[in-house]
């Protein structure tokens, strides 16, 4: 890259701006870390605000390794986002560091404390915001990131991976409707994801598409875990008219919801169909074979891996925005509604 007078900024130049010696400066560009963090910070500014970083000019990564941070690791889904990010990385001789920061500001900080005392390719974030402060640190050590399933809308300048979940949502709740269902209950994954209320709201529209009653009792919040799901579908079917059908916003949330129906006496899809989402790999040997919609999470791994790749070799990316289509897939815990 040039400076402002059309010269190509050099590492003596840097070293001479900054007021340190010349392996300092190339210290910071390995991601050493026996650098004071104040002189880091400030050799790591001067680098960005010149552009030091040669863009496109390198044919291999330059860490070996690609960061993938987990709010939090005990979900089947995170497993198979892994394996995802993981086809990918072996394939490109690159190595995976998985984390989980618990969303707790302590545990990002040491996150990045830790990230500034090795070097990197780049970041994946899973159903994460990335705050600004943060966002900015990364760009400071000119790392990459991607996030998917993003928890509110990034900047305009992070790639984000994600489904079709609105999509998803309205062929889940179509697919009761066509099988007779008109009272259809709802288990809702976390508000504050963008995932779950695109999920409400095509379950909403459905409804609201057939003419079937869109009632604030017949949704109940959930986290996306067993307990949640149990919790909801109980109190679902302790209602004075409970519904004929539930359709709950993540597998595990339904496999909760069997287990309401399980200790009421009833029988799926006898007595209730359910119908999930996420096609988590349990999903078709639960009993009985759960009617879920299919997320491509694999591939949402897959498509995050490649893309930070690109970044981190200075390569353009094709759309900054990539949404993966979700489909429905019919198994045996869905049917007409028992007549009266």
């Amino acid at each position: 890259m040039d400076g402002d007078d059309g010269r190509r900024i050099t590492i003596t130049a840097i070293a001479r701006e900054a007021g340190v010696s010349v392996p300092t400066v190339s210290r910071v560009l390995n991601g050493r870390s026996d650098v004071a963090p104040d002189t880091r910070e400030r050799v790591e500014e001067l680098l960005r605000q010149h552009g030091y970083q040669k863009r496109g000019s390198r044919t291999v990564s330059r860490a070996g390794l690609v960061d993938l941070v987990f709010n939090d690791l005990d979900s089947p889904w995170a497993v198979e986002i892994i394996r995802g990010v993981e086809d990918v990385g072996h394939g490109a001789g690159v190595g995976t560091v998985v984390s989980a920061i618990h969303r707790q500001s302590t545990a990002a900080r040491q996150w990045l404390q830790n990230l500034r005392a090795r070097a990197t390719d780049g970041v994946i974030f899973v159903t994460s915001h990335l705050s600004p402060p943060l966002h900015a640190q990364l760009r400071r050590l000119n790392v990459p990131v991607v996030v998917v399933d993003p928890a509110g809308v990034p900047a305009t300048d992070v790639p984000t991976i994600g489904a079709t979940n609105w999509a998803g949502g309205l062929a889940a709740t179509e697919h009761l409707l066509s099988l007779g269902h008109r009272r259809i209950g709802f288990v809702a994954g976390p508000t504050h994801l963008l995932c779950s209320r695109a999920r409400l709201d095509g379950h909403r529209a459905a409804l609201e598409a057939a003419g079937a009653p869109v009632e604030d009792q017949l949704v109940h919040p959930g986290d996306f875990y067993h307990a949640s799901g149990f919790a909801a579908g109980t109190a679902l079917l302790d209602l004075d008219e409970p519904p004929t059908a539930i359709f709950a916003a993540s597998d595990q949330m339904a496999f909760g919801v069997y287990e309401a129906v399980r200790r009421r006496g009833l029988r799926i899809p006898d007595d209730v169909s359910v119908v999930g989402f996420d096609d988590l790999p349990e999903a078709r040997w639960a009993s009985p074979p759960l009617t879920t919609v299919r997320q491509p999470l694999v591939e949402m791994g897959r498509l995050a891996a490649r893309t930070v790749l690109r970044l981190a070799q200075g390569e353009g990316i094709d759309s900054p925005r990539v949404e993966l289509a979700t489909h429905l897939v019919t198994r045996d815990s869905t049917a007409p509604p028992r007549r009266p």
